[in-house]
């Protein structure tokens, strides 16, 4: 950018600047909506300051939902899902993009047809699976059918297509690698900035699920966090500011794992520049 017209690059920057005000802002009012009472959110011109009953609103959260028990359920399901939509997805994505297999565009194309298909339209086929196996109200329904993505197998086959070169595949065949050593010692290190990106797809996704989880869990106990969250809302009225609050502690763990994972994702990259 030597060389730029100074005013090109004053309005970038602020165009810029403008972009991240605009993200940041509904997470800002989400915190202040947290820390009022109802009777202020409601207030016309709103108050754009934080207030003094956070701690109270989060009181009132714990004493109404069982919030520590759903998030911990959350949490479980979210972290073995990811774990197993980065395994099956990334082998799938380098099988598709560096082997030659009977079969492999007719399956490719296949694939990326099932994501035209509306999620909406699969809860009922999806729900009756589930009653054959015997899963209906257990974690392995919310676990097991989204272990892998149409979408997580291509974006790792367009990563995996331009990242692993086919003169690493070769030189590991020569030392005796196997498939399965060839995807986990040669290109899985090579795939991480991709794994980073889709593990924080992934986690948001499931962590996030309020329609799947409330037509297949029949236990309370079982409840995930968005779930549990929904029953905040009152029949005749709803506390607002309980439900800020409630949605604010559901918020910050995701906010935790993308700024962890983000720094990775950005630090690989980074490395793969200065090494190519």
């Amino acid at each position: 950018m030597v060389g730029q017209n100074p005013l090109k690059k004053l309005l970038l920057h602020l165009a810029l600047l403008i972009v991240v005000v605009l993200s940041i802002f509904p997470f800002y009012w989400l915190t202040v909506m947290a820390t009022r009472t109802t009777s202020e959110i409601y207030r016309f011109p709103p108050e754009l300051t934080f207030g003094g009953e956070l701690i109270k609103n989060i009181r009132n959260v714990i004493s109404h939902i069982d919030f520590f028990g759903s998030f911990f359920n959350t949490l479980f399901v979210a972290v073995t899902s990811t774990l197993l939509v980065l395994f099956f997805c990334s082998l799938a994505g380098f099988a598709f993009a560096k082997f030659e297999f009977p079969g492999k565009k007719i399956l490719f194309t296949l694939m990326l047809l099932t994501m035209m298909i509306p999620h909406q339209l699969s809860l009922i086929p999806s729900f009756m699976i589930m009653q054959k196996l015997g899963w209906v109200g257990s974690f392995k329904a919310l676990i097991v059918p989204g272990m892998a993505s149409a979408f997580g197998i291509f974006w790792m086959r367009q990563y995996a297509t331009g990242a692993v070169h086919d003169e690493l595949l070769s030189a590991g065949r020569i030392d005796g690698c196997g498939l399965f050593r060839l995807y986990w010692n040669v290109a899985l290190p090579i795939l991480r900035p991709a794994l980073a990106f889709l593990g924080i797809f992934s986690f948001i996704g499931s962590w996030n699920d309020y329609m799947w989880p409330l037509v297949i869990l029949t236990d309370p106990a079982k409840y995930t966090l968005q779930v549990t969250l929904s029953q905040l809302n009152g029949i005749y009225n709803t506390d607002y500011a309980m439900v800020m609050a409630g949605t604010l502690m559901a918020t910050l763990p995701l906010i935790v794992i993308f700024l962890m994972a983000s720094r990775q994702f950005i630090s690989d990259i980074a490395a793969g520049a200065i090494k190519d």
